[in-house]
C-alpha cells in the first residue's frame, strides 16, 4: 500500500489506500519508515497520496490497538527531517492527524484546493508526537498551533497557505508536475551542495 518510484536522483513515495482515506496500518507506517532511512542517497523526495485524501492518519481499528501513541511516527518524522535531500509533501487532499508528522517534518509543502489540515489529538485525548508541535509551531507560531491542537480547527489549505503552514496551492492535475519543478534544482545539483545550503538554512 505504500508505492516507491525511483527515478534518478528522485524518490517519489505514494500512499495508496484510497478506499480508507490512506490511513495508515502498521506494516503502512513501518514501509515509510524504511522509505524515509533508506533515502539517505535521495536527492529529492516527494510523499504524496492517491484519491482525494493524502492521508488520515491512523487506521481507526489499528488507533485503537496502540497505534495513535507508537514512536513509529516519530521514528518517521524524524528519518524525513534528518534526509540531506530536499524533500516536498505533495498533498493531493487533506492531511490529518499522526500523518501531519511526516508532512511537518518535510522542507516544502504544497496542496490541492480544497483539503483540510488538522490534528484531533485534543478530542481524542492523545498527545502528539513530541517534535509535531515544535515544528507546526516553528512554521505558523505557538496561537495558530494551539488553533490545531488545542481549539481543534480544520484549517482549509487555502487559510494554511496564508499561513504558511503550505508553500503553494495547485491543480490536482498539476501536483506532481509542479512538486517534480521544485525538486529540478537539487536534482541537476552536486550532493553536498545541497546537502551545504540545506545544513546553513538549519
Amino acid at each position: 500500500m505504500i508505492s516507491v518510484e525511483k527515478d534518478g536522483g528522485l524518490w517519489v513515495a505514494t500512499i495508496n489506500r484510497p478506499d480508507k482515506a490512506n490511513s495508515l496500518t502498521p506494516d503502512m507506517l513501518e514501509q515509510l519508515c524504511d522509505v524515509a532511512e533508506a533515502a539517505q542517497d535521495a536527492r529529492a523526495l516527494i510523499l504524496t497520496g492517491t484519491g482525494g485524501v493524502f492521508s488520515a492518519g491512523a487506521d481507526l481499528g489499528a488507533a485503537r490497538a496502540g497505534l495513535a501513541t507508537s514512536g513509529v511516527w516519530e521514528r518517521l518524522s524524524g528519518a524525513i527531517a534528518a534526509l540531506p535531500g530536499l524533500t516536498i509533501a505533495a498533498l493531493n487532499g487533506t492531511a490529518a492527524g499522526g500523518a501531519l508528522g511526516m508532512v511537518l517534518a518535510c522542507d516544502l509543502r504544497i496542496a490541492v484546493p480544497g483539503g483540510k489540515i488538522f490534528y484531533p489529538v485534543m478530542r481524542l485525548g492523545f498527545l502528539p508526537q513530541p517534535s509535531d508541535p515544535v515544528r507546526l509551531s516553528a512554521l505558523i507560531g505557538p496561537a495558530r498551533a494551539r488553533m490545531i491542537l488545542m481549539a481543534g480547527q480544520k484549517i482549509p489549505v487555502e487559510e494554511a497557505a496564508i499561513w504558511g503552514l503550505i508553500d503553494r496551492i495547485t491543480s490536482p492535475g498539476d501536483l506532481m508536475t509542479d512538486a517534480r519543478a521544485l525538486a529540478s534544482d537539487v536534482l541537476g545539483a552536486h550532493p553536498d551542495h545541497a546537502r551545504a545550503i540545506k545544513a546553513m538554512i538549519r
